[in-house]
């Protein structure tokens, strides 16, 4: 009998491996992070299975391949820099021998981590996008928020599932625990390999110097709400915010709204330009809000909504204040005032009066005011006027009282949040994730503006809205939430309308409002109602895009099941067939069931590759369901993801030949659900407590409708009955 081999151990770069050969497992650990990665290594050739052995020739650090009649037939080496680590499978003297060495196992990660994707491909179409549990073959890494930490795997047939609900599955303090699998032949280079990497400050050295993990005590989801710039613009009155409040707790409050900001009310601010505005005086403009702003906030507060308020504090337009305060503001080599965007008067950053008094203002609109959200315009930009381009320009530093002063717009930045406390939502209006507004803010504008002032919305914003997504979507729920700028239907046609609405909903972004409430129609109104709650996603892919992508897929996890909503855009101006193989996008083989969301249409099935017609600058949405023998849910018209923010629980009992279905309700409002019934069976009855049921069979009877009302918002449940044709 041969004897047991003592525990084969390497310390290697931040690695240590070891390797038991009596049980075959290897084990990897990370010993600063407390990554571990622990599983059965396998090899085969043909049909026989062979054995990972200690090495048997005395050179160590390597691993022996013995074949059945145990003989060394190859070696698995091992090597490292730094956090990365190397496993190479090579031959001996046999070399072309088929083979495929495999590794089953678990990592252990830290807690608030997902799989995902962080090494760009050529060629990209889609946009990965996820919410919940939501696995896929597409993602090669996991992510942990906290640390800011990246596992990277490169390996051929990877393998990451999330095992959080396996009753066996590992515990790490109050980490996360996933698994790992990986089979590759060793004829090809590419195959023979398989890195891991412990890639740590992942945002932080390559995109966010300021990283931080977004706040979910203070900001547990992307705000929602209103404002009144976009149809407004620097005309609105106290009672003109009223009154669109009181028609939108009507009709969006109960699906989710939650902020009512005000813009423009600052002195001299009822007329542009903005860098007229008295930005720095808390001076109120007497003829549009009479009885000030903290009244105002109470009366919104009084409708069930959360004040929010804009504000553009880098500089002013009032002559009295520059005078009284001259050495605050920013003047060139003649003296001449240094104007910019957001103010006739630009304030000197080096000078802490001038970062106290932001500091103060901001305290006093939150605490004494009770504004609980603020949009804070004139950050990052696109442009030179605003202010962290101008303060960062040379020779505008040149004039700063404290030239040597470092970091000057992360002064103002930290300033704010200090002032508005922490406990507010702050908005970074043309915030970005290369600035200091990653460390301080909850949400950021990354969108450039969908409407120009007393101007209709173009399909040319909507295209830059896009863009903007595509472009920064990759640090949203992570850094901070991101902010397309406001959704807006009323002055587009119906198929641009759902266009906008889908890039706002779909991947999970902050969600607000500008439109006049009362003036929608009753199309409109619902397009608005289904982006709400926003669904809580994430990036799938966590690195930018520089293209208009025509694919954006949602993958959706729950503990009921896993579907995928994905959107076909169309970016031309006419009509095109879009599709994708079913493989581009990590479905694995099967039948599907296909359900598009705009239009309320049946797609079928497919195994192989889904085509649609889209029409120009439109956009088709679709369910995909793995296709089941039995009764299932394919879809719900409540929310554009088609079942995850309103689907609480799903199932079939076999016995009974009942599917029942969980839902949470918006009261008085319909909700319709869409089931496939499969050949073989008949629906015969739906039920459901304290709810009117209508139901109605289409395609045939193959797609089932159920219309759900509760007179107020709820949970219920829905059983429908069927029966085995014979």
């Amino acid at each position: 009998m041969q004897a047991v081999m003592a525990l084969f151990v390497l310390a290697l770069g931040a690695w240590t491996v070891e390797f038991q050969e009596s049980s075959q497992i290897l084990t990897l650990t990370h010993a600063e992070t407390g990554v571990v990665i622990s599983g059965e290594l396998g090899f085969t050739s043909g049909n026989a299975a062979w054995r990972v052995a200690e090495p048997r020739d005395g050179v160590p650090g390597r691993l022996a391949l013995v074949d059945p009649s145990d003989n060394v037939q190859g070696y698995l080496t091992f090597s490292a820099q730094g956090d990365r680590l190397e496993a190479l499978v090579y031959h001996r003297t046999r070399q072309f021998y088929e083979g495929a060495l495999s590794f089953t196992g678990d990592v252990v990660f830290p807690a608030d981590s997902f799989p995902c994707r962080t090494r760009a491909q050529l060629g990209e179409r889609a946009l990965f996008l996820a919410s919940g549990t939501a696995d896929s073959p597409v993602f090669d890494s996991l992510f942990a928020r906290e640390p800011d930490l990246a596992l990277r795997f490169t390996a051929p047939n990877l393998s990451i599932t999330t095992l959080a609900n396996r009753p066996d599955a590992k515990r790490f303090q109050q980490g996360a625990n996933y698994g790992i699998s990986t089979s590759g032949r060793i004829q090809e280079s590419s195959e023979s390999v398989f890195v891991v990497e412990a890639d740590r400050d992942y945002f932080k050295k390559r995109w966010v110097p300021y990283y931080a993990p977004l706040d979910r005590a203070r900001c547990p989801k992307p705000p929602t709400g209103w404002m009144s710039w976009n149809v407004y613009f620097d005309k609105a009155t106290a009672e003109d915010n009223l009154a669109e409040a009181r028609i939108g707790k009507e009709k969006f409050q109960p699906f989710g709204l939650e902020f009512w900001s005000i813009e423009s009310w600052q002195g001299n601010s009822d007329q542009l330009p903005v860098s007229k505005f008295y930005n720095l005086n808390l001076e109120t403009n007497e003829k549009q809000f009479p009885l000030g702003m903290k009244k105002l906030a109470d009366d919104i507060r009084a409708l069930g909504f959360r004040p929010g308020l804009w504000t553009a504090p880098f500089g002013t337009g009032s002559d009295e204040f520059y005078e009284a305060h001259k050495d605050w503001f920013l003047h060139d080599k003649e003296g001449k005032p240094i104007s910019a965007w957001n103010g006739k008067y630009m304030i000197d950053p080096s000078n802490d009066e001038v970062v106290a008094h932001l500091r103060k203002i901001h305290d006093v609109a939150a605490h004494e005011w009770g504004y609980e959200f603020f949009k804070i315009d004139g950050m990052s930009g696109a442009g030179p006027g605003y202010c962290a381009h101008l303060f960062e320009r040379p020779d505008v530093r040149a004039v700063f009282k404290n030239p040597a002063v470092e970091a000057p717009f992360d002064r103002c930045v930290r300033a704010l949040r200090d002032g508005i406390g922490p406990d507010r939502v702050f908005l970074a209006c043309q915030g970005h994730f290369t600035g200091p507004e990653a460390r301080y803010a909850d949400a950021a504008r990354t969108g450039a503006d969908i409407v120009h002032p007393n101007q209709p919305v173009k399909w040319e914003n909507v295209m830059q809205q896009a863009g903007r997504t595509l472009n920064q979507i990759f640090v949203n729920n992570i850094v901070f939430y991101s902010d397309p700028d406001t959704l807006l239907v009323r002055d587009l046609p119906t198929e641009e309308a759902r266009v906008t609405a889908t890039i706002v909903a779909l991947p999970g972004q902050q969600t607000f409002f500008g439109d006049f409430l009362g003036k929608l129609n009753d199309e409109q109104t619902r397009m608005l109602q289904q982006t709400l709650p926003v669904v809580d996603a994430r990036p799938g892919a966590l690195y930018p895009y520089f293209d208009y992508l025509p694919i954006w897929d949602l993958k959706i996890g729950r503990a009921f099941g896993a579907w995928d909503v994905v959107a076909l855009f169309n970016w031309s101006e006419d009509a095109a067939s879009l599709g994708f193989e079913l493989a581009e996008l990590g479905l694995a083989p099967g039948e599907y069931l296909g359900y598009e969301f705009w239009t309320g249409r049946f797609c079928g099935a497919t195994s192989d590759r889904f085509e649609t017609l889209v029409p120009g600058r439109g956009v088709r949405l679709v369910a995909f369901h793995r296709a089941q023998a039995v009764p299932q849910f394919l879809s719900s018209d409540r929310h554009i993801t088609q079942g995850a923010v309103d689907l609480r629980d799903v199932s079939w009992r076999e016995n009974a030949q009942e599917l029942t279905a969980t839902f949470a309700l918006v009261g008085k409002n319909r909700t319709t659900a869409t089931f496939h019934v499969p050949q073989g069976y008949r629906f015969l009855n739906a039920e459901g407590a304290d709810l009117d049921l209508t139901t109605a069979l289409e395609d045939e009877g193959e797609i089932l409708k159920v219309g759900m009302i509760a007179e107020e918002s709820c949970e219920r449940t829905i059983t429908l009955k069927f029966e085995k044709r014979r």
